[in-house]
Protein backbone atom coordinates (compact mmCIF):
# COMPACT_ATOMS: atom_id res chain seq x y z
CA UNK A 1 0.00 0.00 0.00
CA UNK A 2 1.23 3.24 -0.73
CA UNK A 3 1.24 5.73 2.08
CA UNK A 4 -0.34 9.17 1.26
CA UNK A 5 1.54 11.94 2.59
CA UNK A 6 1.32 13.93 4.69
CA UNK A 7 -1.50 12.34 6.52
CA UNK A 8 0.57 9.40 8.83
CA UNK A 9 -1.34 6.26 9.80
CA UNK A 10 -1.07 4.12 12.51
CA UNK A 11 -2.59 0.82 12.87
CA UNK A 12 -3.22 -1.16 16.38
CA UNK A 13 -3.85 -4.91 17.19
CA UNK A 14 -7.12 -3.48 18.96
CA UNK A 15 -9.88 -1.23 19.33
CA UNK A 16 -8.48 -0.44 23.18
CA UNK A 17 -5.27 -0.34 21.88
CA UNK A 18 -5.67 2.06 19.21
CA UNK A 19 -8.16 4.57 21.45
CA UNK A 20 -4.89 4.41 23.68
CA UNK A 21 -2.10 5.08 21.25
CA UNK A 22 -4.42 8.25 19.86
CA UNK A 23 -5.49 9.41 23.21
CA UNK A 24 -1.89 9.65 24.39
CA UNK A 25 -0.76 11.79 21.12
CA UNK A 26 -3.94 13.77 21.55
CA UNK A 27 -2.67 14.59 24.92
CA UNK A 28 0.71 15.20 24.23
CA UNK A 29 -0.41 17.99 22.20
CA UNK A 30 -2.79 19.82 24.70
CA UNK A 31 -0.28 19.31 26.79
CA UNK A 32 2.07 21.00 24.51
CA UNK A 33 -0.54 23.86 23.48
CA UNK A 34 -1.38 25.02 27.46
CA UNK A 35 2.78 24.78 28.12
CA UNK A 36 2.92 27.27 24.91
CA UNK A 37 0.21 29.43 25.28
CA UNK A 38 -1.80 29.00 28.68
CA UNK A 39 -4.54 27.47 26.61
CA UNK A 40 -5.93 24.91 24.30
CA UNK A 41 -8.77 24.76 22.17
CA UNK A 42 -10.61 21.15 21.10
CA UNK A 43 -13.12 19.80 18.74
CA UNK A 44 -14.99 16.30 19.91
CA UNK A 45 -17.01 14.17 17.46
CA UNK A 46 -19.44 12.51 19.06
CA UNK A 47 -19.88 8.85 18.63
CA UNK A 48 -20.05 5.50 20.00
CA UNK A 49 -16.35 5.32 17.45
CA UNK A 50 -15.03 7.62 19.55
CA UNK A 51 -15.59 5.70 23.17
CA UNK A 52 -12.30 4.47 23.81
CA UNK A 53 -9.81 7.10 22.48
CA UNK A 54 -12.61 9.60 25.08
CA UNK A 55 -11.81 7.12 27.72
CA UNK A 56 -8.33 7.41 27.51
CA UNK A 57 -8.06 11.40 26.73
CA UNK A 58 -10.38 12.29 29.93
CA UNK A 59 -8.37 10.00 32.08
CA UNK A 60 -4.96 11.56 30.32
CA UNK A 61 -2.71 12.78 33.37
CA UNK A 62 -0.81 16.15 33.55
CA UNK A 63 -3.80 17.66 31.35
CA UNK A 64 -5.11 21.21 33.21
CA UNK A 65 -8.33 21.07 31.85
CA UNK A 66 -9.29 24.15 33.22
CA UNK A 67 -7.58 25.42 30.53
CA UNK A 68 -9.05 23.49 27.81
CA UNK A 69 -12.03 25.20 25.74
CA UNK A 70 -14.22 22.26 24.08
CA UNK A 71 -16.22 22.81 21.17
CA UNK A 72 -18.01 19.31 19.51
CA UNK A 73 -18.83 18.62 15.46
CA UNK A 74 -22.72 18.11 15.23
CA UNK A 75 -26.30 18.95 16.47
CA UNK A 76 -29.68 17.28 14.94
CA UNK A 77 -32.27 20.56 14.44
CA UNK A 78 -34.67 19.79 16.64
CA UNK A 79 -32.90 17.97 19.33
CA UNK A 80 -33.16 19.04 23.40
CA UNK A 81 -30.35 18.19 25.29
CA UNK A 82 -31.25 15.74 27.07
CA UNK A 83 -32.28 13.51 24.64
CA UNK A 84 -30.49 9.81 24.64
CA UNK A 85 -29.28 10.60 20.96
CA UNK A 86 -28.13 13.86 21.73
CA UNK A 87 -24.42 14.84 20.88
CA UNK A 88 -24.51 16.97 23.63
CA UNK A 89 -25.40 14.56 25.91
CA UNK A 90 -22.65 12.01 24.66
CA UNK A 91 -20.31 14.86 25.21
CA UNK A 92 -21.54 15.16 28.84
CA UNK A 93 -21.67 11.13 29.91
CA UNK A 94 -18.25 10.57 27.69
CA UNK A 95 -16.37 13.91 28.48
CA UNK A 96 -18.04 16.81 31.00
CA UNK A 97 -18.80 14.29 33.56
CA UNK A 98 -14.94 13.14 33.69
CA UNK A 99 -13.16 16.50 33.53
CA UNK A 100 -14.12 19.96 34.10
CA UNK A 101 -12.74 21.77 31.03
CA UNK A 102 -12.69 26.22 31.20
CA UNK A 103 -15.49 26.06 28.95
CA UNK A 104 -17.84 23.96 26.84
CA UNK A 105 -19.60 25.42 23.61
CA UNK A 106 -22.52 23.05 22.80
CA UNK A 107 -24.66 23.24 19.96
CA UNK A 108 -28.40 24.41 20.90
CA UNK A 109 -29.93 22.67 18.72
CA UNK A 110 -33.48 22.93 19.99
CA UNK A 111 -33.11 26.45 19.30
CA UNK A 112 -35.94 28.08 16.99
CA UNK A 113 -33.74 29.50 14.70
CA UNK A 114 -30.64 27.14 13.86
CA UNK A 115 -29.29 29.57 11.71
CA UNK A 116 -29.20 32.36 14.48
CA UNK A 117 -27.09 29.11 16.29
CA UNK A 118 -24.56 28.92 13.17
CA UNK A 119 -24.24 32.75 13.80
CA UNK A 120 -23.26 32.73 17.78
CA UNK A 121 -21.59 29.21 17.52
CA UNK A 122 -19.11 30.83 14.87
CA UNK A 123 -18.35 33.80 17.04
CA UNK A 124 -17.18 31.29 19.68
CA UNK A 125 -15.02 29.38 17.04
CA UNK A 126 -13.81 32.75 15.69
CA UNK A 127 -12.29 34.27 18.94
CA UNK A 128 -8.84 31.93 18.51
CA UNK A 129 -7.26 29.41 16.52
CA UNK A 130 -8.47 25.77 17.31
CA UNK A 131 -5.40 23.61 18.42
CA UNK A 132 -6.46 20.17 17.69
CA UNK A 133 -9.66 18.16 16.11
CA UNK A 134 -10.52 14.74 17.01
CA UNK A 135 -12.74 12.79 14.27
CA UNK A 136 -14.11 9.58 12.96
CA UNK A 137 -14.94 8.48 9.78
CA UNK A 138 -18.36 7.41 8.82
CA UNK A 139 -19.23 4.49 7.06
CA UNK A 140 -19.61 6.75 3.77
CA UNK A 141 -16.48 8.95 4.08
CA UNK A 142 -17.82 11.98 5.96
CA UNK A 143 -16.38 13.19 8.49
CA UNK A 144 -19.04 15.68 9.33
CA UNK A 145 -22.70 15.76 8.27
CA UNK A 146 -21.23 18.36 5.68
CA UNK A 147 -21.07 15.99 3.08
CA UNK A 148 -24.84 15.96 2.99
CA UNK A 149 -25.43 18.86 1.37
CA UNK A 150 -22.84 17.90 -0.60
CA UNK A 151 -19.08 18.03 0.54
CA UNK A 152 -17.47 22.12 0.30
CA UNK A 153 -13.99 21.88 0.75
CA UNK A 154 -14.10 25.13 0.04
CA UNK A 155 -17.04 25.96 2.24
CA UNK A 156 -16.61 29.74 3.42
CA UNK A 157 -18.76 29.37 6.35
CA UNK A 158 -17.43 27.83 9.57
CA UNK A 159 -20.70 26.19 10.49
CA UNK A 160 -24.20 25.40 8.65
CA UNK A 161 -27.38 23.72 8.77
CA UNK A 162 -28.14 20.66 6.53
CA UNK A 163 -30.36 18.24 5.02
CA UNK A 164 -29.05 14.64 5.94
CA UNK A 165 -29.50 11.97 3.19
CA UNK A 166 -30.51 8.94 4.23
CA UNK A 167 -27.34 6.81 4.29
CA UNK A 168 -26.03 9.31 7.05
CA UNK A 169 -29.25 9.18 8.68
CA UNK A 170 -29.09 5.40 8.12
CA UNK A 171 -25.74 4.93 10.24
CA UNK A 172 -27.28 6.75 13.13
CA UNK A 173 -29.56 3.74 13.61
CA UNK A 174 -26.72 1.54 12.74
CA UNK A 175 -25.25 2.63 15.75
CA UNK A 176 -28.17 2.54 18.02
CA UNK A 177 -28.55 5.62 18.58
CA UNK A 178 -32.20 5.82 16.81
CA UNK A 179 -34.65 2.99 16.45
CA UNK A 180 -35.36 2.84 12.75
CA UNK A 181 -34.36 5.91 10.07
CA UNK A 182 -37.98 8.04 10.37
CA UNK A 183 -36.44 8.84 13.79
CA UNK A 184 -33.53 10.18 12.93
CA UNK A 185 -34.23 14.17 12.71
CA UNK A 186 -33.80 15.37 8.73
CA UNK A 187 -31.65 18.31 9.74
CA UNK A 188 -28.31 19.04 11.41
CA UNK A 189 -25.98 22.35 12.60
CA UNK A 190 -22.54 21.05 11.53
CA UNK A 191 -19.02 22.79 11.23
CA UNK A 192 -17.57 22.38 7.83
CA UNK A 193 -14.74 20.59 6.18
CA UNK A 194 -12.56 24.19 6.05
CA UNK A 195 -13.29 24.39 9.79
CA UNK A 196 -11.76 21.30 11.03
CA UNK A 197 -8.66 21.78 8.65
CA UNK A 198 -8.00 24.61 9.71
CA UNK A 199 -7.16 23.17 13.41
CA UNK A 200 -3.11 23.09 14.15
CA UNK A 201 -3.64 18.97 14.55
CA UNK A 202 -5.94 16.89 13.40
CA UNK A 203 -6.32 13.23 14.70
CA UNK A 204 -8.81 10.74 13.27
CA UNK A 205 -9.94 7.49 15.04
CA UNK A 206 -11.49 4.53 13.05
CA UNK A 207 -12.32 1.22 14.60
CA UNK A 208 -14.22 -1.43 12.95
CA UNK A 209 -14.40 -3.85 9.67
CA UNK A 210 -17.74 -1.71 9.11
CA UNK A 211 -15.61 0.81 8.17
CA UNK A 212 -13.20 -0.87 6.34
CA UNK A 213 -14.14 0.09 2.90
CA UNK A 214 -14.41 3.74 3.66
CA UNK A 215 -11.08 3.97 5.08
CA UNK A 216 -9.49 2.04 1.98
CA UNK A 217 -11.08 4.85 -0.22
CA UNK A 218 -10.23 7.20 1.96
CA UNK A 219 -6.50 6.66 1.55
CA UNK A 220 -6.81 5.21 -2.44
CA UNK A 221 -9.24 7.41 -3.96
CA UNK A 222 -8.57 11.03 -5.17
CA UNK A 223 -8.55 13.81 -2.97
CA UNK A 224 -12.22 15.22 -3.79
CA UNK A 225 -15.61 15.94 -2.39
CA UNK A 226 -17.11 13.05 -3.58
CA UNK A 227 -15.03 11.00 -0.96
CA UNK A 228 -14.98 13.45 2.27
CA UNK A 229 -12.66 11.85 4.12
CA UNK A 230 -9.86 12.24 1.39
CA UNK A 231 -9.53 15.56 2.71
CA UNK A 232 -7.28 14.32 5.71
CA UNK A 233 -4.68 13.47 3.27
CA UNK A 234 -4.42 17.64 2.66
CA UNK A 235 -3.20 18.54 6.41
CA UNK A 236 -0.21 18.62 7.26
CA UNK A 237 -0.37 17.21 10.91
CA UNK A 238 -3.26 14.63 11.12
CA UNK A 239 -2.92 10.84 12.25
CA UNK A 240 -5.44 8.59 11.34
CA UNK A 241 -5.71 5.63 14.01
CA UNK A 242 -6.89 2.17 13.06
CA UNK A 243 -7.64 -1.09 14.69
CA UNK A 244 -7.22 -4.47 12.56
CA UNK A 245 -10.54 -4.61 11.31
CA UNK A 246 -10.83 -0.79 9.89
CA UNK A 247 -7.40 -1.72 8.34
CA UNK A 248 -8.53 -5.23 7.22
CA UNK A 249 -8.84 -4.25 3.17
CA UNK A 250 -6.06 -2.10 2.95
Amino acid sequence: MKIPDPLKIEIQPSRAKMGAAAAAQAAMILRAAIADKGSARIILASSPSQNEFLAGLTCAPEIDWSRVTIFHMDEFVGMQSHHTSSFRKYQIEHVLMQVHPAAFHGLRGEDQDPFAECRRYSTHLSEAPIDLACMGIGENAHITFSDSSPAQFDDQRSIKVVQLDDRSRQQQVNNGCFPDLGSVPAQAITLTYPTLMAAKAVICVVPGAHKAAAVRATLNDPVSPSCPATILRSHPNAVLYLDKESASLL
